[in-house]
């Protein structure tokens, strides 16, 4: 096999390792160039328990482990979107290993929207400068030697985006697994056509394309799983398989509606629309989180 062959197929499969947190059912990643051994984390943790308002970084401290036991480095720290069921990590690993953090260009239009739900003050910047960089669609970067690009994925939130590394998709929540479906559209600025059109975008890419997804919720209590391909979803998805456009948009419509919200997006969005960084520290040098009162009437309730 020729250097250049090699160098292709070190490009077409980047190493991943996913972690799984059961308390979210989220995963997280880190992304690596098997030439360079220089990585990107995607989607970091900070735990957080809303009984005590307590916050610990067992989960981001696993990937700082994996980093340091592999002798990898750190390149970026990436945010496919503002998460509404976990904190984001990326301020904390940000602080520890460096790195550039990143997320969509849209998330701006994101935090217009939260900053009047949480009536935040007008030093809070609504310029999406709280990353390091922000991705528009069709945006390259590099991790070591191996080109990313970003695809828009908008519709579960409004900037969602994918990143595509060799045959590696993070497809955040777009898509599930196959047997657990598509992600809700319901939240503020989200909307189920445009994910629709969004999903067409990701299953687009070659057959082969393995796509990490950012939850599993593990239906009929099987082992947790987050890798499938585009092939995979396209046979196996109900939601990919069995429908048009109106057709989706009517089930993922009926579908959110029966959903509650989930139990942190209140406390976690005003995190995750600062790059992973809790509120300034008041007098006696402890965070305070800010909980809107009553703005979602409509909502249901668990």
């Amino acid at each position: 096999m020729s250097q250049l062959q090699t160098a292709a197929l070190a490009q077409a499969a980047p190493d991943v390792t996913g972690f799984y947190d059961p308390a979210t059912f989220s995963i997280q990643y880190v992304l690596t160039d098997p030439e360079t051994r220089r990585c990107a984390v995607i989607d970091p943790i900070l735990d957080f328990d809303p009984k005590s308002g307590g916050t610990r970084t067992l989960s981001a401290d696993r990937l700082l482990g994996h980093i340091e036991r592999f002798g990898l480095t750190l390149e970026w720290i990436l945010d496919t979107h503002p998460h509404a069921d976990h904190f984001s990590a990326a301020a904390y690993l940000k602080e520890r290993m460096g790195g550039k953090t990143a997320i969509g260009a849209r998330v701006t239009e994101v935090q217009k929207l939260w900053k009047v739900i949480y009536n935040l003050s007008d030093s809070f910047r609504t310029d999406g400068s709280q990353w390091d960089r922000l991705f528009a669609d069709g945006d390259r970067f590099q991790i070591g030697g191996m080109d990313v690009s970003v695809l828009l994925s908008a519709g579960h939130t409004l900037c969602s985006v994918t990143y595509v590394a060799g045959d590696a998709a993070f497809v955040h929540d777009t898509l599930f697994m196959p047997d657990s479906g598509t992600a809700r559209a319901d939240f503020p600025g989200g909307d189920a056509r445009t994910l629709w059109h969004s999903i067409r975008r990701i299953l687009a890419l070659p057959e082969h394309t393995r796509l990490f997804t950012g939850h599993d919720y593990r239906p009929g209590g099987r082992p947790a799983m987050w890798e499938s391909t585009v092939a995979g979803q396209k046979s196996a998805n109900a939601h990919v398989r069995d429908y048009d456009e109106d057709g989706f948009v009517r089930i993922r419509t009926e579908r959110d509606a029966t959903l509650p919200m989930p139990k942190l997006l209140l406390s976690a969005l005003q995190v995750n629309i600062a790059a992973g960084h809790l509120p300034a520290s008041e007098a006696q040098g402890r965070s305070y989180l800010k909980i809107p009162l009553d703005a979602f009437p409509g909502v249901r309730w668990e």
